[in-house]
């Protein structure tokens, strides 16, 4: 085994393979260390997020160390049968890298058995193994910024289908109109670890279409047969016209999104915690109008965003300063200059740029988080012109708590240099000297091609990997990874980051900044401070009664 640094509060297992890494955390889940707070399994490796209050990364090292690892892990008896059509953009390209014809890699295939070896990436996609080693074939250099929801894809030994439309590197073979994750569903994903799959070519249109279904074999399990691409979201209870108390949204250039501190510990799903971008801001917001530290708010990109308040009201905007226009039911105009402070409003009054609000919003929680999770498509819909934001509380009186509210940290604007502390690690080795020079010397800009899921940076000089054909089996990921593509040119993950990813990841911005790069806006200038040079986290044996 390997022992290597993530952040402060997360180390990466190494493991020969994959049998191995079910067998460590199969061991890990039925004798469980103290301080293990959640773990990720994938291909070869097994990543651990701990309370570092409660266990050392060292001594964390030097239990996993001692584990048996000759565990099997047994298939389960359910087969799942997947309707997919070969119509995939990636099929010429597979054909090539495989020396077969089209018919030859589409044969190969459909007669593979696979298992589901391990979830990850986003809710609903798993990893299935047992392919033909064959049709092992690499990634895409750059990932593509948009898959279509059911996509069937390839890369190295393993077949996936893409629950929802996101970024991803793979081979795209196929698709299918099977639904892979489904919230109304128990359980919500449609494949789960040691299910057998079996992928049955389709091409009649009335056959792939509406009515299409997975088989089950070997239980009577009956698997869901809806077919909708983009996954169904909760309601909102935007009722337009409602007699309660609500916001009426009037504009909203870009969606806003609900947000909260998140959903930690749905790994096991595929879902990683997600919620919001600075959660200084959040609790900030949430302490001036009185609300419940975890209370949901609504979390806005640029400007724009409006809505008309029914009632009396006290709002906070936090995070980003910004001009915020209230404008009264006689036509008289309010300037609000100052952030972090409680905002009293009268019914008819329209609010520019929304803030969460006291009492906070009626919201249902999906897997106890009302966190809008914008790449797993886990969530409450997003809030546009319409909606009807119907308040929570709405009978306990006008408040505001905290009056002296101030930002965490100073605000980046466009253009400045702003300096991220990174842990080293995982994969720190696999570029050479000159490439972990340009990655900590060189300032990265913020490009316009970023989101919730991650920020792209742009660099002059790309960072250089040792071996550039070397594909990295897919590992889990944290919030804060920079994660570098073939091309050089590193992105940063945010809140809903995927949960796992098959690029190297050179370093992770440490917990403390994390704030810091949800409020970096396009053209920032980014530069990475290491805490400590890299190294493996080595077990310390005396240690090993402890764990």
């Amino acid at each position: 085994m390997r022992f290597l640094p993530v952040n402060l509060t997360t180390i990466l297992v190494e493991l020969p393979g994959l049998e191995e890494t079910l067998a460590l955390l199969t061991s890990l889940q039925s004798e469980p260390v103290v301080g293990i707070k959640e773990m990720i399994p994938a291909a070869r490796t097994l990543l651990v997020h701990f309370d570092p209050e409660s266990i050392s990364a060292e001594a964390l090292a030097t239990g996993v160390s001692k584990r048996d690892l000759s565990t099997i892990n047994p298939r389960s008896d359910r087969q799942i049968e997947i309707p997919v059509r070969y119509d995939g953009v990636d099929l010429g390209n597979i054909a090539k890298l495989t020396g077969f014809d089209v018919k030859e890699v589409i044969r190969r295939h459909k007669e593979s058995q696979f298992t589901v070896a391990f979830c990850g990436f986003a809710p609903g996609f798993s990893y299935l193994n047992g392919g033909d080693p064959a049709l092992y074939v690499p990634r895409h250099q750059t990932p593509r910024t948009r898959i279509p929801a059911g996509s069937v894809a390839l890369a190295g030994p393993f077949s996936g289908i893409y629950p929802q439309s996101s970024p991803g590197g793979w081979q795209l073979i196929g698709t299918t109109s099977v639904k892979m994750w489904d919230t109304n569903r128990s359980p919500s994903a449609l494949l789960q670890p040691s299910d057998r799959v079996k992928f049955v070519e389709v091409d009649d249109v009335q056959t792939f279409g509406a009515d299409a279904t997975p088989s089950t074999e070997g239980d009577n399990t009956p698997a869901s047969g809806s077919t909708d691409r983009e996954e169904e979201k909760p309601a909102l209870r935007e009722t337009i016209g409602t007699t309660s108390p609500h916001f009426k949204v009037l504009t909203a250039p870009i969606p806003a999104l609900f947000q909260d501190l998140g959903r930690p510990g749905q790994a096991n799903q595929g879902v990683s915690a997600s919620g919001v971008l600075d959660r200084s801001a959040f609790r900030a917001a949430n302490r001036i109008v009185g609300n419940p530290a975890g209370t949901g708010c609504l979390e806005l990109t640029l400007g724009g965003f409006s809505f008309e308040s029914t009632s009396q009201a006290v709002i906070a905007c936090t995070g980003a300063p910004c001009p915020i226009t209230i404008e009264d039911a006689k036509g008289h105009n309010t300037e609000i200059t100052q952030t972090h402070r409680p905002i009293a409003l009268e019914p008819g009054d329209v609010v520019t740029f929304g803030q969460p609000r006291t009492g906070g919003f009626e919201i249902d929680p999906i897997l106890g988080s009302v966190s809008t999770d914008t790449l797993a498509a886990v969530g409450p819909s997003a809030v546009t012109a319409g909606s009807a934001l119907i308040w929570k509380n709405a009978t306990q009186g006008l408040r505001s708590v905290s009056l002296h509210e101030a930002a965490a940290f100073t605000l980046p604007s466009a253009n400045d240099v702003v300096i991220l502390d990174v842990v080293l690690g995982p994969r720190t080795d696999w570029f050479t000297k000159e490439g972990l020079e340009t990655f900590l010397q060189q300032r990265w800009k913020v490009t316009a091609e970023s989101s919730r899921a991650g920020i792209r940076l742009s660099g002059n000089v790309s960072i250089e990997r040792k071996d550039d054909k070397a594909e990295l089996p897919s590992e889990g990921t944290v919030t804060g990874a920079i994660q570098v593509p073939h091309n050089g040119q590193p992105v940063l993950f945010l809140a809903d980051h995927p949960l796992t990813g098959g690029y190297p990841v050179i370093g992770t911005v440490a917990e403390y900044h994390l704030d810091l790069t949800g409020q970096l806006p396009v053209n920032t200038m980014v530069q990475f401070r290491p805490i400590a040079p890299w190294s493996e986290i080595q077990p310390q044996h005396d240690l090993a009664q402890t764990v």
